[in-house]
């Protein structure tokens, strides 16, 4: 059977096909009827967050076609642009909060990137520094409320979307600390003229980005506080985005409203059936006893936990640069989630680990998505968008180290 998932990847089958022959080929080498796996697939609809991947996804898409993007990094120039490297910072605060809610790093290289890149190398940063500060950027939100793959993570391991959001909040902040004191570094010996506090611009810039701001009020508020559950917090936000974008600021035209939703439907539907297909796969895994296996085999091996975190996020690294994050979160989780939990993981840390990890994939070969998109968008080889990146690669494998061997911080506000 392996043999024969390994030559469909080899030909290009799509992921959710070979997860479903997989699962397929299982029922019936145990003599389940295949209606199991039609109830199993039927089981999704049951789950109680799915609707907020649609929701918060359509909202990403107007979003980064209106013109909020151009308004928020005028807004985080305004309130951090007067510190030393002000610009830079001001960078990597905008792109990962565009990323959380986009929860695609790709668009945020496009649509925000396109704005800073030139800014910054106007600014007096070297033409290197700028093209790595923005191609890592671009996946620094997906730790923060209201990130797709968070939302995807908890539907996959069963475990509460509410948690996941709270517990990603201080590991996504050391990272952006780290990085931020990067640019303080670099920046250090430069001449670059410090702009004072403009409290005119500020002004404006709040009342030009006035009707976005409640974005994350309504988002991480009411879901931090416990005010609503996320899917409503998703409904709640998709309304609000098409109201203010499309009847109020009137950016985007009601023509363009099915195009939108339908490109955001694509990622979705390719999301959801491979969801779909990866539920029954994994419920087949469980029934089979194939987690309960696997601990087996590697506790005799490993036998402590800082010696299996080592090797998990080794295993990580290697994963991110050969599988995209979707497909991991939806391949990997299942197998992982069981044998971690007998090493006293908790699977709220767990996630943030695995996500975290998962984020350096976007900077390294052959996978890395940010490298292709940056390599395109500024017209750079990957050789050269890789080598920018390696700084802040470091950078970010560090935070990765701290957020693995300090669960306190992941589970802080739970």
């Amino acid at each position: 059977m392996m043999s024969l998932l390994i030559l469909l990847c080899l030909i290009g089958t799509p992921l959710f096909a070979i997860i479903a022959a997989s699962a397929m080929i299982g029922y019936q080498a145990e003599g389940i009827d295949l209606m199991a796996l039609v109830i199993e697939i039927l089981g999704l609809a049951n789950m109680p967050f799915l609707s907020a991947i649609p929701l918060f996804t359509v909202s990403g898409y107007l979003l980064s076609e209106s013109g909020a993007p151009k308004r928020l990094v005028r807004l985080t120039n305004a309130m951090l642009g007067w510190m030393p490297c002000g610009l830079a910072i001001v960078s990597l605060f905008a792109c990962a909060f565009f990323t959380a809610f986009t929860g695609a790093s790709g668009v945020t290289i496009i649509a925000i990137g396109a704005i800073l890149y030139p800014a910054l190398k106007t600014d007096g940063y070297s033409d290197k520094f700028s093209l790595g500060l923005i191609t890592t950027s671009g996946s620094l939100g997906l730790l923060f409320a209201p990130s797709l793959p968070l939302i995807l993570y908890g539907v996959i391991a069963e475990v509460s979307i509410d948690d996941l959001f709270k517990a990603g909040l201080l590991p996504g902040m050391l990272m952006l600390l780290m990085l931020s004191l990067y640019c303080l570094w670099v920046g250090r010996h430069s001449d670059r003229e410090i702009k004072p506090f403009n409290f005119d611009e500020l002004i404006q810039a709040l009342r030009e980005s006035a009707w976005e701001l409640p974005l994350p009020i309504i988002v991480l508020g009411g879901i931090y506080s416990g005010f609503f559950a996320v899917s409503e917090a998703a409904a709640i936000t998709a309304l609000y985005v098409i109201c203010i974008e499309v009847f109020l600021l009137k950016e985007i035209k009601i023509a363009d409203l099915p195009r939108l939703m339908r490109e955001s439907m694509l990622l979705v539907g390719g999301i959801l059936i491979v969801l779909a297909v990866s539920l029954a796969s994994t419920n087949y895994m469980i029934d089979s006893g194939i987690p309960q296996q696997l601990f087996f085999t590697i506790s005799s091996i490993i036998t402590d936990q800082f010696t299996f975190l080592a090797l998990l996020l080794l295993f990580l690294l290697i994963l991110g640069a050969i599988l995209d994050i979707f497909a991991a979160i939806v391949l990997v989780v299942p197998l992982l989630l069981p044998v971690a939990s007998q090493y006293g993981i908790d699977p709220i840390h767990l996630g943030i680990i695995f996500l975290s990890a998962m984020q350096l994939g976007y900077l390294t070969p052959p996978v890395g998505l940010n490298l292709f998109i940056a390599s395109y968008r500024f017209d750079k080889s990957i050789a050269t968008v890789y080598a920018a990146t390696l700084p802040f690669f470091a950078i970010l494998f560090v935070s990765v180290v701290f957020i693995t061997y300090w669960p306190e911080l992941t589970l802080f506000f739970l």
